[in-house]
């Protein structure tokens, strides 16, 4: 309990108290949005639920702005590569529960109100690892020879393939491979590695593309294209067959105007027709608050989730090490990469892979999973440089 203690001591006296604040009002505004989204329901578990996640959230910021998260991941990197494997593979075993669409995204612990879904939980620790390997990867020489290139790209292309084949998930897997792009551009990677990336997967997606078109997977990029080209030909698909979600989503945000019908008052959102607005507090929280609160009830959300972002840009650059600047520009990679996904989803011009809006949308191993991530980032702000050391450093 000394422990807990001189942690809550030590986060009030020097702990991220601004970055805190910007989560709890995001947080708080994803439960309001919840609250309306699953008001048709007639219950008030989810809202509980989430509830009990921010508190636990919360708790998870304090303790773990007072860990030395650089000398943690010294001292337990096997022990995280192991649990990174491991946690991801839980849903192959009994406890492994399907989501919606099939996918085995999620484990069931006995006990526990709410499922756990590996990939969110084992972003924290992917970013640590990264940021790790960098750094022991800079240090026998530039980040940019082959050799650490091909040494970060592989570890990220490993748990991109571990999480597909595990659970079906491609959403999160494109969030693993958006954290490391941003980290290797942070890092100082040659520019030359990502046009040389680019030109690779462009002639990967030629060659497999006769291969996979046609089934349904594919058919959610097609879909989006043919959206966003006007193509008359697929209208159907567009709005009553793979494009669906994203049709009743638009319609959504579309009617909200300037600023929205109301709370409690949306349309779609207050409606229990199986016709309606579908995953309105996970995956479409955004176009509820488009109809609800319209296009001002957007602008404010981004701006909150923007700020947080750039939040753990400033600590990132601000950081005592290339190491901890790393990992703070990983989750700030994470939520830019969430929010972008999310958000375009909703605007039909990405399609549907199933993401979440951070600390917006329902999730208990959600927002947990973001509040711990921001408590690291707490952390390194606390063991930020001076700004007279910081200035001497960049001479």
């Amino acid at each position: 309990m000394s422990w807990v203690r001189d942690s809550i001591r030590a986060f009030v006296e020097r702990g991220d108290r601004l970055l805190l604040a910007l989560c709890l009002l995001a947080s708080g505004f994803g439960l309001v949005l919840i609250y309306s989204a699953t008001r048709y329901t007639e219950s008030n578990r989810n809202f509980v639920v989430q509830t009990v996640g921010i508190l636990l959230g919360v708790a998870a910021y304090v303790l773990l702005s007072s860990v030395d998260i650089e000398l943690f991941t010294e001292k337990s990197w096997k022990l995280m590569l192991l649990f990174n494997v491991g946690f991801n593979l839980l849903v192959r075993t009994p406890l492994g529960v399907e989501d919606d669409v099939g996918n085995l995204s999620w484990i069931n612990i006995p006990g526990l109100p709410f499922n756990i879904q590996p990939g969110e939980v084992v972003k924290l620790t992917f970013v640590l690892m990264l940021a790790w390997q960098m750094k022991k990867l800079g240090e026998g020489g530039s980040i940019s020879r082959p050799a650490s290139v091909f040494s970060i790209a592989g570890h990220t292309l490993f748990m991109f393939a571990l999480l597909v084949w595990a659970t079906g998930d491609f959403g999160m897997g494109l969030v693993y491979l958006a954290i490391f792009v941003v980290m290797a551009w942070a890092g100082g990677v040659k520019k030359r590695w990502f046009l040389l990336a680019i030109v690779v997967c462009v002639v990967a997606a030629v060659v497999i593309w006769p291969h996979v078109k046609d089934r349904y997977f594919m058919r959610r990029f097609v879909v989006v294209f043919d959206h966003l080209t006007g193509n008359p030909d697929t209208l159907t698909e567009q709005t009553q067959g793979v494009g669906w979600q994203q049709t009743r989503s638009i319609l959504a945000i579309g009617s909200g105007g300037l600023f929205g019908m109301g709370y409690l008052n949306g349309t779609q959102t207050q409606s229990k027709s199986a016709s309606s607005l579908p995953a309105r507090a996970t995956d479409e929280i955004f176009a509820v608050c488009g109809e609800e609160f319209g296009l001002v009830g957007c602008l404010l959300l981004l701006v909150l989730l923007t700020a947080i972002i750039l939040r753990c840009i400033w600590v990132a650059r601000r950081a005592s090490s290339p190491q901890s600047a790393m990992i703070a520009m990983g989750y700030a990679g994470m939520l830019i990469a969430q929010v972008a996904v999310n958000v375009g989803m909703c605007l039909y011009v990405f399609p549907v892979v199933g993401l979440t809006l951070p600390f917006i949308s329902y999730g208990g191993s959600s927002i947990i999973t973001m509040f711990a991530a921001m408590g690291i980032v707490s952390g390194i702000k606390m063991r930020s440089l001076p700004s007279w050391l910081r200035d001497r450093s960049r001479l």
